[in-house]
């Protein structure tokens, strides 16, 4: 209960003098094989080489994220792009106090997360508009019970942290507070970035290893050497 109490007078103090900031794009695309090609808000086309399972799944089949995007032959499609980040004065206080440091980096990452569930709502009901009668609780929107994923860098879907600058050459994340290390990770720890697809089959999947084969074809896609691949994922 002291733990509960405490984060919500953090809160509380947060609301008063913490922001949290978001950047998106919802672009034309469509899926060439294993990769995404989408077009910039600069009409430029962008392609976006994503990793496809290895061993099948429980359900017989290797599935890749570009498997969610219609192919150019068929109809019209989009991806959403999607950055989130709180302010990151809310996870550098009471350094001095190892409690109340950690208090504060772990609702700061809560409040990232919190504001991506809330940018995916508008984006599912209002800016995309694929799903304009869903009416879910709360709880539900916990469950992931609405039409679509925002897989995350970092998720077992996509392994790759370098990709937190591809989707920073679209939407420059540095308007939002976000610094890339070289490594590809984001400053403030409290930051998320990835995709938004719409298709009513997308789920969460895990890639798993990636063998030295894929590592090389998967570099040449990405315009890396699979050495300098291998810095970005974890095989």
């Amino acid at each position: 209960m002291r733990l509960y109490d405490d984060a919500q007078q953090m809160l509380s103090w947060a609301e008063a003098h913490i922001r949290t900031h978001a950047a998106l794009a919802i672009l034309p695309a469509y899926s060439d094989g294993d990769d995404v090609v989408v077009t910039t808000p600069d009409g430029e086309p962008l392609r976006i080489p994503f990793l496809r399972q290895q061993t099948p799944g429980a359900d017989g089949f290797c599935l890749c994220l570009s498997d969610f995007i219609a192919p150019q032959s068929q109809s019209a499609d989009s991806l959403g792009l999607f950055a989130c980040a709180t302010d990151e004065a809310m996870e550098q206080g009471d350094i001095d106090d190892g409690y109340r440091h950690l208090l504060r980096q772990t609702l700061a990452d809560r409040l990232a997360e919190a504001t991506a569930e809330c940018v995916h709502e508008r984006v599912r009901k209002h800016l995309w508009g694929y799903a304009k009668d869903e009416n879910l609780t709360i709880e539900q929107m916990w469950s992931e019970h609405y039409q679509g994923k925002r897989p995350a860098v970092g998720y077992p879907s996509i392994p790759d942290q370098s990709m937190t600058f591809l989707i920073n050459s679209v939407l420059r994340m540095g308007d939002i507070g976000i610094r890339l290390t070289e490594s590809g990770a984001m400053i403030p720890h409290a930051s998320t970035c990835g995709f938004m697809f719409a298709h009513p089959a997308t789920r969460h999947f895990s890639i798993g290893r990636v063998m030295d084969d894929q590592l090389q074809e998967y570099a040449r896609r990405r315009g890396y050497t699979p050495e300098e691949m291998r810095r970005f994922i974890s095989i």
